[in-house]
């Protein structure tokens, strides 16, 4: 505060303030060095550092040529008008720079930090009153694009310097009033405004006190008493707003005021505190919350607007639009908010334009615009101009050119008065009508391959205003005549069109002629439109037009049924055809089967023949057990455990060869009864992560694994799951101690282990939630991310950034890779900004990268299609017990592994019906038994025993 009022002493004296300014431009002219000397002495030291600066300075001059062309090309580039304004400050070139920041300013609303650097070099370099007033021109314009408190005080303070001149004082207060209408009511920085304005009325309240020992003349008292009420009113007013640091301020008005301070003051003062109090969490929550903070503003603005006070809705959204200007749903909401309660012109119009200037790319934030300059009774001049900014705003996709030509039309045909014959405004109304088939036609063809107007809306408008509102139905009929031609003469609805239209404004016989063509053209509901002819022939027809009408119909129909028919035949004998090309791969594979069955069966015999011990088991039993046998290194053939029981799958020390004699084998035998499974336990599902496609010949995978998961917390147990004869199957769990490092865990999804990229997934039960998703990239459009296919195979991460980053900053780039880690010439390349993107895609759609043609597109990925719940996916990952289908799941042919022999009950049960078990007369009286689950052990017996 005191340097404040030294600064309002300095600066109400014009001519010192003028000296002080140009002494520190004389000073900003000075060259580095000794300011006396102006740098003459020079040492060896000091010319190796000029050469190195010569160096530097050329290639900033060769950069800022560089930028200056691509911005020569490409006006739009944010990031491009960043760099060269950097340069140019930093090599002293003023005009350019200055010229630089006015190109950026007309494109885009500057930051509070570009503004504030622009005002300050400008505060520097204004002495004469002239140069003031261009930097109080610069203050208006950096008011207008975001609420900034910074740049109202900086506007104030600088305010101060002109007291000096006449009405100096009254110009300071409108602009500390004006700041305090902006940002008074914020509640982190509001406080500075109001102490900043109270300096200065104090200081001016010092400068009004008589001279030590004289007596105030009346004029005097009245004046010092003026003052004192204007301090006095500014206390009050901010004791009534709810700021941080209220207390302090109520502290001091107390020691400041000799009177005791109202009672109104007191209860407004309360208030306000009342209100901070329920303020304070939702500020806690932005100063405590990461960037962009979409969601703690959005609460603070649901808050404000509960309490409907449109001043501080006002100031909320503006708070959150200065950190969140690239938000097209936030400037909507906003300035829908303007558009339904406050009215107010300026202000709405103000926020409208601010929101295409940050957004331009959101042709619903144009058509609000144009529909707010209609409301508000803009020159119509002024919308025309403003329509032809948003045809070259770049917008993303073709129907967003039809939907601003559309609202620009709409307008141009409420302006029309349809009473007269002819007018200037009517002409002006086709005129635009034409142009814009035409630019669909012409420009937005060219770009998006396509016109954005497949149904031709824009000709059905023009036709429906030509016949209803100017009954020229000879124009309606060239028109429709013209959309029919565009390929929708085979749509049933189409036609329909027409003929209501000319149901409407035209006459009979058009309509019968219409509704002839439509039966003979369309393809899609034929009868349909059948239908409506034989109606208006019964109400309005002739009986000749109504035997014509017949015939046509019935002739119609009866080639289509024809048509049809044939389609079904055709579909049916491809479907035949695909059945018999199944069978024969069915059939194909059988046989494969069965050679490779007879081909083990001579091995065995060849084997049994040589032998000279039969062995454990007897030649009888061989031929009657039906699991698989494996080589064996001795004496014999053993019977080895191919099943998989309900519980879960067979660890990695299944199935071995057995080569032991004696009682060894029974206790390999016995061993192997014994072989832990891979369980799950449900209840740890939340400290354990499921992770897949690795490596099959992965060696030792629990040390590896472990070395890669300890960095994200200390590991319980890593579970790898084995197949029956021991190789690791690319899978397993791993559980940590807390939960917190099975979260972190899930981000080394896509990691790449031993050349394949690793999923790492939660561990969910998919039969308790069904809805639950693995996928964790976006399936909707993404206006910010590229979506770049027909890249070569070669072109590596940074290769692609080099390209992208020319456009704008890139944040991510993703090489899409199949399972096994090989790419698959797609990418996606996500942009900070919406802008970014959009530019991108015109640059580099059909760019040659290493001899590849690539295409580039807005991220927009086709809907996913869900897996069918009978089929079987991913069931270890989610920690569900396979079912008893045998090591490899349930076969092709769906047979049983188990002998006959064993499926045959001594008393057999009947089948349930309606979920009741229909039991015998015999065992009536007492409940069926379950069937006893018997171990592979307990099948050998039975078939011993046999």
């Amino acid at each position: 505060r005191g340097s404040l009022r030294r600064e309002l002493h300095k600066m109400a004296a014009a001519a010192g303030a003028e000296a002080n300014a140009v002494a520190a431009e004389e000073e900003k002219r000075l060259p580095e060095g000794d300011p006396e000397s102006g740098g003459d002495s020079e040492d060896e030291g000091d010319s190796d550092s000029s050469g190195d600066g010569e160096d530097e300075e050329k290639e900033n001059e060769a950069e800022i040529q560089r930028l200056e062309e691509q911005l020569s090309i490409n006006a739009f580039d944010y990031n491009c008008h960043l760099d060269l304004i950097k340069l140019l400050r930093q090599e002293g070139e003023l005009i350019k720079l200055r010229r630089a920041r006015q190109k950026m300013s007309e494109l885009f609303p500057l930051t509070e930090e570009i503004w504030l650097d622009w005002l300050k070099d400008e505060i520097k370099m204004a002495s004469e009153s002239s140069e003031r007033e261009k930097v109080y021109e610069l203050f208006e314009r950096a008011v207008k694009d975001y609420i900034c408190p910074e740049i109202w005080l900086e506007y104030a303070q600088y305010s101060i310097g002109g007291i000096g001149q006449e009405g100096g004082i009254e110009k300071v207060r409108s602009i500390f009033e004006r700041a305090l209408t902006a940002v008074g009511l914020h509640v982190t920085k509001g406080t500075a405004l109001w102490e900043a304005y109270r300096e200065f009325e104090n200081a001016i309240l010092e400068t009004a006190q008589p001279a030590p020992g004289s007596v105030p003349s009346p004029e005097q008292q009245q004046m010092l008493c003026s003052q004192l009420e204007k301090i006095h009113m500014l206390f009050r007013r901010q004791l009534g707003i709810p700021l941080l640091d209220m207390e302090a301020s109520y502290a001091e008005y107390e020691e400041w005021s000799e009177d005791p301070i109202p009672e109104t003051t007191v209860k407004n003062y309360k208030k306000a505190l009342q209100q901070l109090e329920k303020c304070k969490p939702y500020e806690e929550a932005l100063l405590g919350a990461e960037p962009p903070k979409l969601a703690e503003y959005q609460a603070y603005i649901d808050f404000e607007m509960k309490a409907g006070d449109p001043a501080r809705i006002q100031l909320i959204y503006e708070r959150a639009l200065a950190e969140n200007c690239l938000v097209p749903d936030l400037w909507a909401r906003y300035n829908q908010y303007l558009d339904r309660q406050l009215k107010v012109k300026e202000l709405v119009l103000s926020a409208h334009d601010r929101a295409v200037r940050n957004c331009p790319w959101t042709v619903g934030l144009w058509i609000r615009y144009l529909l707010a300059m209609e409301r508000h009774r803009v020159d119509h001049g002024v919308i025309s101009e403003m329509f032809e900014k948003a045809l070259n705003a770049g917008f993303i996709q073709a129907t967003d050119y039809v939907e601003i030509w559309q609202a620009y039309l709409d307008y141009l045909r409420r302006r029309v008065d349809f009473t007269q014959d002819s007018s200037k405004e009517l002409e002006e109304l086709r005129s635009a009508f034409a142009r814009a088939v035409e630019y669909l036609k012409q420009e937005v063809e060219e770009r998006f391959s396509e016109s954005g107007d497949p149904s031709c809306t824009i000709m059905q408008n023009w036709a429906r205003v030509e016949a209803r509102l100017c009954n020229n139905m000879q124009k309606a009929r060239e028109l429709w005549d013209n959309i029919m031609t565009k390929g929708n003469a085979k749509y049933a609805n189409m036609w329909l069109e027409y003929y209501n239209l000319e149901r409407a404004h035209g006459d009979t016989q058009h309509c019968r002629k219409a509704l002839h063509r439509a039966v003979q053209c369309t393809s899609d509901y034929p009868e349909h439109v059948c239908e409506v002819l034989l109606t208006l022939e019964r109400i309005e027809g002739t009986l000749e037009d109504w035997d014509a009408a017949v015939q046509k119909t019935e002739n119609r129909l009866a080639r289509v049924n024809e048509q049809r028919a044939k389609a079904a035949e055709k579909e049916a004998a491809l479907a035949k055809q695909e059945e018999e090309k199944a069978e024969q791969r069915k059939q194909a594979r059988a046989e494969k089967k069965a050679s490779k069955k007879a081909k083990k069966t001579r091995i065995g015999d060849k084997r049994r023949a040589d032998d000279d011990d039969e062995g454990e088991w007897g030649q009888e039993e061989e031929a009657e057990l039906p699991s698989k046998r494996h080589k064996g290194d001795g004496d014999g053939i053993h019977l080895e455990e191919e099943m998989e029981v309900e519980t879960g799958l067979f660890g990695r020390s299944g199935p071995e060869k057995s080569d032991l004699p004696g009682n060894q084998k029974e206790k390999a035998s016995t061993s192997r009864k014994d072989i832990p499974k891979v369980l799950h336990d449900s209840s740890k599902d939340n400290v354990t992560v499921f992770v897949s496609n690795l490596s099959y010949t992965m060696a030792d995978p629990e040390v590896k694994l472990k070395e890669l998961f300890e960095s994200c917390g200390e590991v319980v147990e890593i579970r790898p799951v084995f197949s029956n004869k021991g190789t690791f199957r690319g899978y397993c769990y791993v559980e940590f101690k807390e939960e917190k490092s099975a979260l972190q865990a899930l981000g080394l999804d896509r990691k790449v282990v031993e050349g394949r990229p690793m999923f790492v997934s939660p561990c969910v039960d998919k039969n308790k939630n069904p809805d639950f998703k693995v996928f964790r990239y976006s399936t909707t459009l993404e206006k910010h991310k590229l979506f770049i296919s027909g890249l070569p195979f070669s072109c590596t991460k940074e290769e692609l950034e080099d390209v992208c980053k020319a456009h704008g900053n890139v944040k991510d780039i993703r090489l899409v890779t199949n399972r096994a880690g090989k790419p698959k010439g797609l990418a996606y390349v996500e942009y900070e900004n919406e802008a970014q993107a959009s530019q991108a895609v015109l640059k580099m759609d059909g760019l040659t990268v290493k001899e590849h043609v690539i295409k580039v597109a807005i991220s927009n990925p086709p809907l996913r299609k869900l897996p069918d719940k009978t089929e079987a996916g991913r069931a270890s990952q989610f920690a569900v017990p396979r079912q008893v289908y045998g090591a490899r799941g349930k076969g092709r042919t769906q047979l049983s592994m188990m002998p006959r022999a064993l499926q045959r009950q001594s008393n057999p049960v009947a089948k349930a019906e309606n979920g009741m078990v229909q039991n015998s007369p015999a065992t009536s009286s007492q409940p069926p038994e379950e069937p006893k689950k018997m171990s592979n052990a307990d099948f050998a017996k039975m078939l011993l025993k046999k």
